[in-house]
């Protein structure tokens, strides 16, 4: 009897309970395309610990990559409707036919291939030599007041004249050959290279310095471990701004009896008005330059981690 009631019971205040129906999952809202396209030119998420997030932070290679994507169609557009002539603005499909055309037979006697190298051998090899040269003179002229006056006048004197200016001068000095090139793409190089690592030791935190004097540390281990380290993110930056100044200078360079080289092929070019020639040698030139950007980039976010931080 009393099971019964029980029963009876249960069954009641779960006849009389309201019967729960299951949520339906959240519906995300669609975007449209106009909505996904504004979100790539949005602000990066915020890191932990940071309120607001600092200024310019977020990756832009989304942002590079529809930029770029859209000069090229405004290039297309323009020279497929017929706004510039091609003589002045050659269609892309006439610069990538030239690019191959050069590639495979050449132009002025010598392949993309042959005129590639011989510019990366001298801008390179100029800025090989400016790196064992600029960077110790520039720490030197930072640690050392006599070495800042020494080289301070010279550098700041011939920095701000243009290669040309000096490039009669040069090749009275050394002729006509690799020489007198090599020489005067070192001398862009050498001035930003050698301020940069300057600049470099001058911003080095002098509680650092005290700290390691303070701890028996000579002033050789204080140049090594303090100085050279902290001025690391300043160096490379002058790496970075140096090389530019070496590829704009490698075209005045190439300009005295060179047989091949991008500088030498856009100027030869530019004499018969071979516009997509032109084009093309300036596109290589970038496309170097910009490869070697990044590779100096990755070295700054494994070399100095901490910069910016």
């Amino acid at each position: 009897m009393l099971a019964s009631k029980t029963f009876d019971t249960e069954t009641t205040v779960a006849a009389a309970a309201p019967t729960r129906t299951p949520l339906a999952p959240p519906v995300k809202p669609t975007r449209t395309l106009l909505q996904r396209a504004l979100a790539i030119f949005a602000s990066g998420p915020v890191k932990p610990g940071e309120s607001y997030g600092a200024p310019g932070r977020g990756r832009s290679l989304a942002i590079s990559i529809a930029t770029s994507l859209l000069l090229i169609g405004l290039w297309y557009l323009a020279t497929a409707a017929g706004w510039v002539k091609p003589l002045f603005l050659p269609a892309p499909g006439a610069v990538v036919a030239r690019f191959w055309e050069v590639a495979t037979e050449g132009f002025a006697n010598a392949t993309l291939l042959e005129h590639t190298g011989w510019s990366m051998l001298r801008v390179f090899g100029a800025f090989a030599l400016a790196l064992i040269t600029a960077v110790p003179i520039g720490i030197f002229m930072g640690v050392n007041r006599v070495a800042r006056g020494l080289f301070d006048p010279i550098i700041e004197f011939y920095r701000p004249l243009p290669p040309l200016a000096y490039l009669p001068l040069v090749i009275i000095w050394l002729g006509i050959g690799e020489a007198s090139k090599i020489v005067l793409i070192y001398m862009a190089i050498f001035a930003p290279m050698a301020l940069s690592a300057r600049a470099g030791v001058r911003s080095v935190a002098i509680e650092q310095i005290h700290a390691a004097y303070s701890m028996g540390a000579s002033r050789w281990q204080v140049v090594r471990y303090i100085v050279l380290k902290s001025a690391l993110p300043e160096i490379l930056t002058g790496m970075r701004i140096g090389i530019g100044f070496g590829w704009t200078t490698l075209v005045a360079a190439e300009m005295v009896a060179a047989q091949a080289g991008l500088g030498f092929m856009v100027l030869n070019a530019a004499e018969f008005l071979v516009t997509d020639v032109v084009i093309m040698g300036i596109i290589v030139i970038g496309i170097i330059a910009y490869l070697f950007d990044l590779l100096m980039r990755y070295l700054e976010k494994r070399l100095v981690p901490w910069k910016g931080r």
